[in-house]
């Protein structure tokens, strides 16, 4: 029986010797080699998964979560700042059609202004016409003899004789307003107050 376990002990030794002698010092090899490379700035485990990823046995023991949820995470942020720039962008563009209409409006209204002034201007036009008219046609009635102006003033409609007296002196308004019957001298009167 001390045979056997010497013999035992025997066939034990050469696996100790192989554990000791070849594969405790290749692991400190290599992990001294890793530290070394790491320290160098070598990517060392970047580099083991992405070609354990490639060999079909270790690429189902090898990690891609990380660097997938790293990516996913990234692709999360990169998506909401698109969709902040997509409502700053729907925010811009509500702004410009915003200021596309008050431009419209504020457009119609100058056109609206300048018909409002073509207007007015014909208007006072026709004024300085009329008063030319008035002015030339009162000068004559300024010439003539009273009872004849005033003959003249009772057949016209009341605002034309009221127009012709309005710009006549008052010598002469009182002159034709004495030579005209009593009633329509009133009424052309009453009518002189009033404007």
């Amino acid at each position: 029986m001390a045979k056997q376990i010497k013999n035992e002990k025997k066939k034990m030794n050469p696996v100790l010797w192989l554990l000791f002698a070849v594969i405790i010092p290749v692991m400190v090899v290599l992990s001294l080699l890793l530290i070394i490379l790491n320290v160098a700035g070598v990517d060392v485990t970047g580099w083991a998964k992405d070609k354990a990823s490639h060999v079909p046995v270790l690429s189902g023991f090898v990690s891609q979560d990380e660097e997938s949820a790293a990516e996913e995470e990234e692709i999360g942020q990169l998506q909401e700042r698109i969709a902040q720039k997509d409502a700053e962008i729907e925010q811009l563009n509500e702004e410009i059609r915003d200021l596309e209409t008050t431009i419209e409006r504020q457009s119609q209204d100058i056109l609206k202004l300048e018909n409002r002034n073509e207007q007015n201007t014909e208007q006072a036009n026709e004024l300085v016409g009329e008063n030319e008219t008035v002015s030339s046609i009162s000068g004559s009635f300024k010439d003539m003899e009273s009872e004849q102006a005033a003959l003249i003033l009772q057949s016209m409609e009341n605002d034309t004789a009221l127009i012709i007296l309005q710009d006549v002196s008052n010598k002469v308004r009182g002159q034709i307003l004495e030579a005209m019957d009593p009633g329509i001298a009133a009424d052309l009167t009453q009518l002189l107050i009033e404007n």
